[in-house]
């Protein structure tokens, strides 16, 4: 597992992707059609946008929520359109990458949290 992380992380920095980002490029390129179809620089620039768009959109509980599950399904197959994504590929891919968004935005939220908690317990509303 340590040798697939490493493996995953040069090929990102080989592609000048983050690590977050070839997460998401490895859920678009799974399919090997799809990297013939699209190619890499292409499958780069999608994965940078899901990154970003999941990344501004996530909330806390939206692993739970069918609502919030729901919405964040239509922005990813939104994007995958907008770049012309093979249409017979994309169910796969969406479920692929919500998963990689799954298990990557507790890191997205954990910081955030764990600063404006500490930031309250330091600095107590003025009374």
């Amino acid at each position: 597992m340590a040798r697939d992380i490493r493996a995953a992380r040069q090929r990102g920095e080989e592609q000048g992707l983050s690590d977050e980002e070839i997460a998401f490029y490895d859920a678009l390129a799974e399919n090997e059609s799809a990297v013939q179809v699209m190619g890499d620089d292409k499958l780069r620039v999608i994965a940078h946008e899901l990154l970003m768009s999941l990344k501004e959109n996530v909330t806390v509980d939206w692993a739970h929520r069918e609502s919030a599950r729901a919405r964040m399904r239509v922005l990813v197959k939104r994007i995958l359109r907008k770049y012309g994504y093979p249409p017979d590929l994309q169910d796969a891919a969406v479920q692929t990458v919500l998963q990689q968004a799954e298990a990557l935005s507790s890191f997205w939220s954990t910081p955030t949290q764990a600063h404006l908690g500490a930031h309250r317990e330091h600095h107590p509303p003025p009374l």
